[in-house]
Parts: C-alpha cells; sequence; structure tokens
C-alpha cells in the first residue's frame, strides 16, 4: 500500500511540474412564461485540463428544473446529467479559439409522481471562445451532431441540430 502510495504522489508531482493550465466555468439560464405559467432554471459547472494548446478533457455538470403550473396539478420536472468530454482546438490566434468537444453525457429525468428515465447522448459540439483577458474567456458551444435517446436536451435519434435553441454560452475561467 505505501508502494502505491508513494507512485501516486510522484506521478501528480510529475503532472503538476507539466501542468499547462485548468479550466472551471459554465452557465445558468432562468426563463419565465407568463402564457404557459411555466417557469425553468438550469445551471451547468463545466471544469477541465489542457494538456496542451490543441488538447482538453472536462466535463459539464447541468441540473435542470421545470415547472408548469397552467396543467391540471401543476407538473414539475427535474434533471441531472453528467457530460464528460474530449476538446479538440483547431485554430487559434491571439483572440479567438475554434474547438469542438466530442464526448459522451448521460443525463436523469424525474418528473413528480412518476420514474426516473435515464438517456444518453454521444456525439460533436462545435465551439468558439474569445479571449477577454489571460484568464478569462467567454465560450459558445452551437449546435450538436451525433445520437441521443432520451437525453434531456432534445430529439432522439441519430443526426446535426444547428438551429438557435442549441446554442449556449457561458465564461471560463483559467488558471
Amino acid at each position: 500500500m505505501k508502494k502505491f502510495l508513494t507512485l501516486v504522489v510522484v506521478l501528480m508531482a510529475a503532472l503538476s511540474v507539466h501542468a499547462q493550465e485548468m479550466y472551471l466555468g459554465g452557465g445558468i439560464s432562468l426563463w419565465r412564461n407568463d402564457d404557459a405559467e411555466r417557469t425553468s432554471f438550469s445551471i451547468s459547472p463545466d471544469f477541465g485540463y489542457c494538456f496542451n494548446e490543441k488538447w482538453a478533457v472536462g466535463a459539464e455538470l447541468v441540473y435542470s428544473h421545470d415547472y408548469e403550473a397552467g396543467i391540471p396539478y401543476g407538473s414539475t420536472l427535474n434533471s441531472f446529467a453528467l457530460a464528460p468530454y474530449a476538446r479538440y482546438s483547431f485554430y487559434e490566434n491571439k483572440i479567438v479559439r475554434l474547438f469542438i468537444d466530442m464526448g459522451v453525457g448521460v443525463s436523469v429525468l424525474k418528473p413528480k409522481h412518476h420514474d426516473a428515465t435515464t438517456g444518453v447522448e454521444v456525439g460533436l459540439k462545435p465551439g468558439l471562445a474569445i479571449k477577454l483577458n489571460d484568464h478569462f474567456s467567454l465560450i459558445s458551444k452551437v449546435g450538436f451532431a451525433g445520437y441521443r435517446h432520451d437525453y434531456f436536451r432534445g430529439e432522439d435519434g441519430l443526426g446535426v441540430a444547428l438551429e438557435g435553441e442549441n446554442i449556449s454560452i457561458g465564461i471560463d475561467y483559467e488558471f
């Protein structure tokens, strides 16, 4: 056991010597539709580690809550997702970086008084990062190409979705 712990400490020290940078970010949303008496809220923290200028790995955690009062007895839906990804940056200048996230996501949807549903997605998400300063970047992901089944963010099946409803915007802090 001591040899294993020593090996882990040595590996962590070696990785930290060559560490490029880590990032933390995400987004939040709040939406209210008075006509449908519907309110939704989501929070999606995002974190990752950059191996070099081209490659990074990370994960997005998402929690979403929807409530619709306009139907009999009201309706509540809570959702949670975990989506790890590998990020490849294929273009970068001093301000703009273009990338593509390749990942897998697993979600759980739980409507009130019903059983939970588990979903999955596998695919690509193209993105854009605009460097605001040495530590902050504005991040936008546009669309999705791949496969989804009962995943909480959209349709089932295989395909490409590039409509305006698939745009996400957030901020990353790099350290």
